[in-house]
């Protein structure tokens, strides 16, 4: 039986609402169950900072907080942060980050209240303006969003796929790019771009959006992350005009120009709003000379009336004539900075009104895409980036913008993250969903240009039907480039370098210490043996010559990363905060291991699909073949492996000696 419109969107506020709450609990959870301390420690606050303001820019008040004492914080640029004194949870001051460094953060604030100067804390803080846009959207459906509901349940058949002719821009785009945007550009309705890992996803959307623009197309191109929106943004860069919305300080410094913020303050018709901004101080100077009308003063009396009493010079209720006036002046001077700032918005909504009136292509994020400002612009296409990481909810909001858009993604690698179980109907995307319903309107991108040929072998079999090709020269992709030396004495070692293997599975099944273990009162996992591995191996390549920042370990328990963080001299991070990204060489710690064969969440494969893809020269695999093979994905992984002589099963004699040359 098919679902209701209504009923579907009614279903999604309550998903919606679900996964609002958990995301303000668990943060509200963590700060009250941990200590200011503890809460530093793993990333999610900074403690003992004093502030000094440095003046406007862009609408906001920017404040440097600094201590003497090292910041070391997963709070990045752009992020929106809590400021506090005492308990956290009764302040109400945010504000979003615009720079950090060694020892101070910068702070966008839209106030800045005197105690927030001195001693202050700053904590990383969920943000509920996302999931109130998502609601907001989905209460007053437009013909947009309901045609693309139809279409997700199978109430509205999309057209057929057609094909257009068009002069390629850049001209190194292969056949399947090519054809990917020929049929985006004729279809009526919507068309999926499937972009596996490495395939140029980014640069087909580049040529589509320009060729768009060629046949006089307005565009909304959006994504789900800042950084998705900011890559698309300088690929235009120079060869069409573009706006960036959304807080100018999420926005890359490479990209502020592009910047709403930056335009309207750089629009010709600024200066009259920095002329009213100067009365406006005078007025403000004229309005203290008289006596504010507090409650106290007027005693119950309105503006009126004290405005006609003032006319009489006449007191009333105890208020002498004199003050009678001088409130009556007060609320004179009121009016007046009320209507001079009225005046500065109507010059700045006529402002932005031409900018994105005049400029062919408009660039948000997802959620941004719910700002006012686009209320009264017509759009040709929607274009949407990352549409396999977006909720249904989220990519709903670009899309009522417009009748005709595009989807790009890769439903083969992380779904969006959900916190509440109760919520997972949430990791269902319109991408996967429209791509499942209506496979021939999709097409998928086949070359890959990340990565040496052999490593991309597996995914390519285990994910994409080996539809997936490497483009030419991508075989001299190897370990050869980035170290001194390949010869070495160490057996392990000599895998290691080896230009011949760039993959190789490291196997612990053979180890006593190889369990896995859980942290009292943690949800998540560690493995010591697997972390001490990951070090070692990460040091060895330093030492040979490779840079710090050429290599990745990944892992997908959030406990084993801060135990691996705590020794590695390179990025750790989870299989999550790798998607989308790359390295020269990429270290995998499974953790998994024990003697029932459970590997839990590792069991979602396109976790496993993002670790085997983020590797350009060399990928390393750490893990349990006794644990892992108990499922056929992982069992698969490892025959490869053995199959094409990327195996190393680990001794305790080839431990020993990691250890004594390589941990530190």
């Amino acid at each position: 039986m098919q679902i209701k419109v209504k009923e579907y969107v009614k279903r999604l506020l309550e998903l919606v609402e679900m996964e609002r709450k958990a995301e303000i609990e668990a943060m509200i959870s963590e700060i009250r169950r941990l200590s200011a301390s503890k809460r530093e420690k793993i990333g999610r606050a900074i403690n003992n900072l004093d502030g000094k303001v440095l003046g406007r820019e862009l609408g906001f008040t920017l404040v440097k907080y600094g201590r003497k004492k090292p910041i070391e914080t997963e709070i990045s640029v752009g992020d929106l942060v809590l400021i506090s004194r005492g308990n956290p949870l009764r302040s109400d001051l945010t504000g979003t980050v615009a720079q950090k460094g060694g020892r101070f953060i910068i702070v966008a604030l839209e106030r800045v209240p005197r105690w927030a100067l001195k001693n202050v804390r700053i904590d990383l803080y969920a943000n509920d303006i996302t999931f109130q846009r998502m609601e907001d959207n989905l209460k007053k459906l437009n013909r947009n969003t309901y045609n693309v509901l139809e279409f997700l349940l199978g109430k509205r058949k999309p057209t057929k796929v057609r094909r257009v002719e068009f002069e390629l821009e850049d001209e190194n785009l292969n056949n399947s790019q090519r054809e990917a945007i020929s049929r985006a550009l004729a279809s009526k309705d919507f068309f999926l771009i499937h972009g596996p890992f490495g395939t140029g996803k980014t640069r087909t959307l580049i040529e589509l959006i320009l060729q768009e623009v060629k046949r006089g197309g307005k565009l909304l191109v959006t994504a789900e992350s800042n950084m998705a929106v900011d890559n698309i943004l300088e690929g235009l860069d120079g060869k069409v005009e573009c706006v960036r919305l959304g807080h100018p300080q999420r926005v890359s410094r490479e990209n502020i120009e592009k910047s709403l913020a930056y335009k309207v303050e750089n629009h010709p018709d600024y200066e009259k709003i920095s002329e009213l901004e100067e009365k406006v101080q005078e007025v403000i100077g004229e309005r203290e000379k008289y006596h504010k009308p507090t409650p106290a003063l007027r005693r119950g009396l309105s503006d009126r009336q004290i405005l006609a009493n003032a006319m009489k010079r006449r007191g009333s209720r105890g208020i002498s004539p004199n003050v009678m006036i001088s409130m009556a002046k007060w609320i004179k001077a009121n009016r007046r900075i009320d209507r001079l700032y009225q005046m500065m918005e109507d010059i700045e909504n006529n402002i932005v009104a031409d900018i994105l009136e005049e400029t062919p292509v408009i660039l948000s994020t997802n959620s941004s895409a719910a700002l006012e400002y686009l209320d009264g612009v017509s759009f040709d296409l929607i274009v949407v980036d990352e549409a396999s990481q977006a909720t249904i909810p989220s990519i709903l909001i670009p899309l009522s913008r417009g009748g005709r858009f595009v989807l790009a993604g890769d439903h083969k690698q992380l779904p969006p993250t959900i916190l509440n179980q109760d919520a997972v109907e949430l990791e269902k995307t319109l991408f996967e969903e429209l791509i499942r319903l209506y496979p021939y309107k999709a097409y998928m991108l086949d070359v890959q240009y990340r990565m040496n040929p052999q490593l991309m072998e597996f995914p390519n079999m285990e994910f994409y039907d080996n539809r997936i090709k490497a483009a030419p020269g991508l075989e001299d992709f190897t370990i050869e480039d980035l170290v001194d030396d390949t010869s070495c004495g160490w057996e392990l070692g000599r895998e290691l370098l080896d230009p011949g293997k760039p993959l190789l599975f490291i196997d612990t099944a053979d180890m006593e210490g190889k369990f896995e273990r859980r942290v009292k009162g943690s949800p998540s996992l560690q493995n010591q043996l697997e972390a001490d591995l990951a070090v070692i191996v990460s040091n060895f390549f330093i030492r040979r010559g490779v840079k710090p920042s050429d290599i990745g370990i990944i892992t997908p328990y959030d406990d084993q990363v801060d135990l691996i963080s705590s020794h590695a001299k390179v990025e750790v991070n989870t299989v999550d905060g790798y998607q989308g990204r790359e390295k020269e060489i990429i270290i995998i710690s499974m953790v998994r291991s024990n003697k029932e064969g459970r590997i839990g969440f590792l069991s979602d494969l396109r976790r496993l699909n993002v670790s085997l893809t983020r590797a350009r020269r060399k990928l390393v695999i750490i893990g349990d073949s006794d644990t892992l093979q108990a499922h056929p994905s992982y069992r698969r992984l490892i025959r490869y492996s053995i199959g094409r002589g990327f195996y190393y099963r680990l001794g305790v004699e080839s431990v020993r000696t990691s250890l004594s040359n390589f941990s530190g």
